[in-house]
């Protein structure tokens, strides 16, 4: 496979970041401050179901959980980023460490049916409008139709209910990209390789999760 890249120049900017306290900021080309997407989800959402996770599996044990799935995350991020940038051959595959081989071939077949052109690979995104920022993993035409596309990772298989701020991260994403170049972006796309062996893609409209992004946002400035 060969990728190609449209290149947008109200996308040549990058953001500086900062994290205190496990909340990221990004500073804007223009000065301004604003608190990452993931910042402002994670304000706002449920964490009952982690705290009794915790509970049940333990402080220890959760941590390397959770600290094997985010190293994991950003190996199979890069791995895919080659990919779509053209630099994997078959014989770098091969000599991957294993479960991010495992990973990256469970998505592999997907990504080369269905992407067609990308415009951005971890790309910096700001809205002055809604005051956030953030980093997408892939700007790309999904099926012939111009989506965020996210790559996750996880231990199962995932139900829809449990990754709802999934859609809303990648919808934060796709509001970000059109105040930036004017281009609108309708279509979500969260891929997930997990340690089953069934990968899961989701594909859904951005228009479905606007609204809960609007509360997100509003209670985040409404409380900090």
């Amino acid at each position: 496979m060969h990728f190609s890249f449209v290149k947008l120049p109200e996308l040549d900017f990058d953001l500086k970041s900062v994290t205190v306290e496990g909340s990221r900021k990004y500073t804007t080309p223009e000065g301004n401050s604003y608190p990452s997407v993931t910042t402002i989800l994670s304000h706002s959402t449920d964490k009952s179901f982690l705290i009794k996770w915790r509970k049940r599996v333990g402080e220890e044990e959760s941590n390397k959980i959770v600290k094997k799935s985010s190293g994991r995350g950003t190996k199979l991020h890069s791995v895919c980023e080659k990919y779509l940038l053209n630099e994997l051959n078959d014989m770098k595959i091969r000599m991957m460490m294993p479960d991010i081989k495992d990973f990256f071939l469970q998505l592999r077949p997907y990504i080369d049916q269905n992407v067609g052109n990308v415009y951005g690979l971890e790309q910096a995104l700001y809205s002055d409008r809604l005051r956030m920022a953030g980093r997408t993993d892939c700007i790309a035409e999904w099926n012939g139709k111009l989506s965020i596309v996210d790559y996750k990772n996880s231990i199962k298989e995932k139900k829809e209910d449990w990754i709802q701020n999934y859609f809303i991260q990648c919808t934060a994403y796709a509001e970000m990209f059109e105040e930036r170049t004017g281009l609108p972006i309708e279509q979500i796309v969260v891929a997930i390789a997990n340690e089953e062996g069934k990968p899961q893609i989701f594909i859904r409209e951005k228009c479905n999760y606007v609204s809960k992004l609007n509360e997100y946002i509003g209670n985040y400035w409404n409380n900090t």
